[in-house]
């Protein structure tokens, strides 16, 4: 898109940030939704704007109209991934609950490693300008993934959530640890969107790579992302969830300075780890609100929670192209991203231990009846 619309870092970045801040918008239409629609019919809406902003983005002829497009695509994306963790575990008995939300992530890290490639693919063949095609294509599997949802899955629901603050942060001060909780959310949608927004632009750029190898590297992270949910369900299972996320939040540290300097077999190895990573962080915190959270509060307290998720996607690719601007190199912007993995395992170390008292899990399961089984939108390299 950038080299086709011949953009620079800092407008690509706010492209990507109309994508992030309707991503925010859309959780406080949740927030507010929930008190007067059930969660299947919130999903639903979603994945209609959602699929109907790929194609307006598949046809947009300039940025604006791109722009537009990637906000539609954000939106949606908030309205269909904010009810999707309940909607689904409730499919499950209670110990394989974990592990249905963990593979919601396997799911985006499917898309991610066909995208990818197909990405490579139509590089390859059409140039910069094929980028269309990519969404030509997303756009069709939306389409029928949602017709899919509207046809397939059923989802009881035996009351709508109360009506409260804006926002739903009554619902969210509820949640036991909400404010560590809240701030390791944060912190994530900042920190992830730092490496995946710039990944390919640091290995091209910077490091001289070539942009099916930096593609590769995206393949990796998506591979990583297919193991990452199942993997860390089980972690929680076994060692906890504060201490799954103080591990996660220091290699995630570890494997972005390991990426630096360029050298292929490290940055491949570390891509699939980072993949593992970037699906564990977000599985373990919506795990911890499913368990915590009860059937009322969780749709605006979830929301709520999400909304600190958007404002932080919302500034941080602005903030990495005018840092990349700046400074002529995208090696600051990754600093930044492992230096905000240090305040993610204070955070995580500040949870609620399994004894404290204050700790009642309340599983939302209760509230829903089962349905038929069935994420997040994705952040294109390009």
């Amino acid at each position: 898109m950038r080299a086709d619309l011949g953009l620079s870092n800092t407008v690509a970045g706010s492209i990507a940030t109309a994508n992030v801040a309707a991503y925010l918008v859309g959780t406080l239409a949740v927030a507010i939704a929930a008190s007067r629609i059930r969660l299947l019919t919130i999903m639903q809406i979603g994945l209609i704007i959602a699929v109907g902003g790929q194609i307006l983005s598949a046809v947009a002829p300039n940025a604006a109209v791109l722009m537009f497009g990637m906000f539609c695509c954000g939106f949606g994306g908030a309205w269909v991934w904010i009810p999707t963790p309940v909607v689904a575990s409730a499919a499950f008995p209670a110990e394989k609950r974990g592990t249905a939300i963990g593979l919601l992530s396997s799911g985006m890290a499917l898309s991610i490693v066909f995208t990818s490639q197909l990405a490579g693919w139509v590089r390859r063949v059409w140039g910069d300008e094929g980028w269309r095609n990519i969404y030509v294509v997303q756009a069709t599997i939306g389409f029928l993934v949602a017709m899919g949802t509207f046809a397939i899955v059923r989802h009881a629901q035996e009351q709508l959530s109360p009506k409260g603050s804006v926002g739903g942060f009554d619902a969210l001060r509820r949640v036991p640890g909400w404010k560590p909780v809240t701030g390791m959310y944060a912190t994530f949608g900042f920190m992830y969107l730092l490496i995946l927004a710039f990944m390919s632009s640091r290995l091209e750029d910077d490091n001289g790579w070539s942009a099916s190898t930096a593609s590769l590297s995206f393949t990796l992270i998506g591979l990583g992302m297919v193991f990452g949910g199942p993997i860390i369900a089980k972690s929680v299972a076994k060692f906890g969830t504060r201490a799954t996320l103080a591990c996660a939040f220091s290699l995630w540290a570890a494997l972005v300075i390991t990426i630096l300097p360029g050298w292929v077999i490290p940055t491949l190895g570390s891509s699939f780890f980072i993949g593992i990573i970037f699906a564990s962080i977000p599985v373990t915190l919506t795990m911890y609100f499913v368990q915590n959270a009860s059937a009322q509060d969780y749709g605006p307290g979830f929301s709520a929670a999400t909304l600190a998720f958007g404002v932080a996607q919302m500034v941080s690719p602005q903030i990495g192209g005018v840092l990349a601007d700046w400074t002529s190199t995208f090696l600051w912007v990754f600093l930044l991203s492992a230096a905000c993995a240090l305040v993610g395992i204070v955070a995580a170390l500040r949870l609620p231990k399994p004894g404290d008292r204050s700790v009642a899990h309340v599983p939302v399961a209760p509230s829903y009846e089962p349905l038929v089984p069935p994420s997040v939108f994705s952040v294109s390299p390009r």
